[in-house]
């Protein structure tokens, strides 16, 4: 969609296609924070108060908090825990500053005279008390939903990025009505009025689904953890090229560095093949498949332990991230260690189709209850299931015989391998052809 317009708005359209990446690295953020701090209390405590803090939830859900653990932090979760991970469609940073030129340059973003506080990457994650597998949902960021958390107004439907554009409009126009000086201090409450707008707008289209902590991240935060952990590993089905995101890929297995990452979690397009179709969705999933891929290199690698390397990430990010009051990453490792190896799943809320909204915006047309219905099954406790304790011992199979799974052990030419117990064969990637089945973490994706 508006593919045809012209220079300008070209320029215009790719300048906020790089500003919406700049979310697929904020639940790394949280995971690879979380996993780390464990290992380093005083870069924790750096961490801790490097990062911005916010009040939003309380502005959200009220004093008391819809969410117990957003108004007290225990020392362990004792309860299942939702975070919601955003991004911001802007050119600045947390405190309202223009990023520095040199990493303007580096993103290829254009100036500071434009972008907009639009929420472009929404995911929620739920992270089970007991240990059991933590679940990622994507929420399409033109899903065409009610708004919820305006001051003074609300009660009207747009794309549900906007919640926070709309939230931080109302209450820097409101506060500058009432004569307050436009300074930091109203720019802060501005920001904070939009949190409160999205946080309180997803929980609302989910089903009233609690959120106790959130993270937003900037777009700066993306590239510089990926220039902290390049090359990084990932896999696409096959070739493709892309000339808006600057994507040129091969098929298979491959290393990138941090400028091709953010063509990979950009792309929504092939210029080389009319035929092979992207949409946004299909640029959710790369973004799921990034993610995937580097919780699982730097768990392979043992990065989570290399102090100096986590403390030039953590360095990088906790500048460029705002978190709730009560976000304590220390204690949050303690729960989500686990995730690191792989026991997450990433789901995106499926749409009806591609629409237009009254006011002529491009939209994904959503069914509300029926979205509501698999959040709830997402979110349900997972019966636990009986593990049988495998047998004392167990015979080989007889050399070229079949396997007690019914598997061949010989060679593909029908010759014994003699091999095959010594030297195990790698597993290839897990394949996904499109955005709609359930990505697993805990290996290098191959997607589209």
């Amino acid at each position: 969609m508006g593919e045809q317009e012209g220079g300008g708005n070209r320029r215009a359209t790719l300048r906020r296609r790089w500003l919406r990446i700049g979310l697929a690295l904020g639940i790394v953020v949280v995971l690879v924070g979380a996993a780390a701090v464990v290992y380093g209390v005083q870069l924790a405590a750096r961490f801790n108060s490097n990062v911005h803090r916010s009040d939003a939830l309380t502005r959200a859900f009220g004093d008391e908090a819809a969410s117990p653990s957003a108004s007290t932090a225990p020392p362990t979760l004792s309860k299942d825990t939702n975070i919601l991970v955003m991004g911001l469609d802007s050119r600045l940073d947390e405190n309202g500053q223009p990023l520095p030129p040199d990493i303007l340059d580096a993103l290829q973003a254009g100036d500071d005279s434009g972008g907009f506080y639009n929420a472009n990457v929404l995911m929620l994650v739920h992270i089970p008390a007991d240990g059991s597998q933590a679940t990622a949902i994507s929420i399409p960021r033109d899903d065409y939903v009610e708004i919820a958390g305006i001051p003074g107004g609300g009660g009207f439907s747009t794309k549900i990025k906007e919640a926070y554009s709309y939230g931080f409009a109302a209450e820097q126009s409101a506060l500058l009505s009432q004569g307050k000086p436009n300074d930091d201090a109203t720019y802060q409450a501005a920001r904070d009025a939009g949190r409160a707008a999205q946080i309180a707008t997803v929980s609302q289209f989910l089903g009233g689904v609690p959120i106790d902590h959130f993270v937003e991240v900037t777009m700066v935060a993306f590239y510089q953890v990926a220039l902290a952990i390049q090359p990084i590993t990932v896999c696409v089905n096959r070739a493709t090229q892309d000339a808006y995101s600057g994507a040129d890929f091969r098929a298979g297995v491959q290393q990138i560095d941090a400028r091709q990452a953010m063509a990979f979690v950009r792309q929504r397009r092939d210029t080389s093949d009319p035929t092979y179709d992207f949409t946004d969705l299909d640029r959710t999933r790369r973004q799921q498949a990034f993610v995937a891929s580097v919780l699982h290199q730097l768990t392979q690698a043992g990065t989570f332990t290399n102090l100096p390397k986590m403390e030039a990430v953590l360095d990088a990010v906790s500048k460029n991230m705002a978190v709730d009051r009560n976000l304590d990453l220390l204690l949050l490792a303690q729960q989500a260690r686990s995730l690191t190896g792989g026991n997450i799943t990433f789901t995106t809320l499926p749409i009806v189709g591609f629409g237009w909204s009254p006011e002529g915006a491009a939209i994904n047309v959503v069914d509300v209850p029926a979205i509501q219905a698999l959040v709830k099954e997402l979110l349900a406790p997972k019966p636990v299931q009986p593990t049988t304790p495998p047998p004392a011992s167990a015979p080989a199979s007889p050399e070229g015989a079949p396997s007690s799974d019914g598997a061949d052990q010989s060679t593909a030419s029908g010759a014994p391998s003699e091999t095959a117990s010594a030297t195990p064969v790698a597993s290839p990637p897990p394949t996904y052809e499109d955005w709609k089945s359930p990505l697993q973490g805990g290996s290098v994706p191959c997607v589209k």
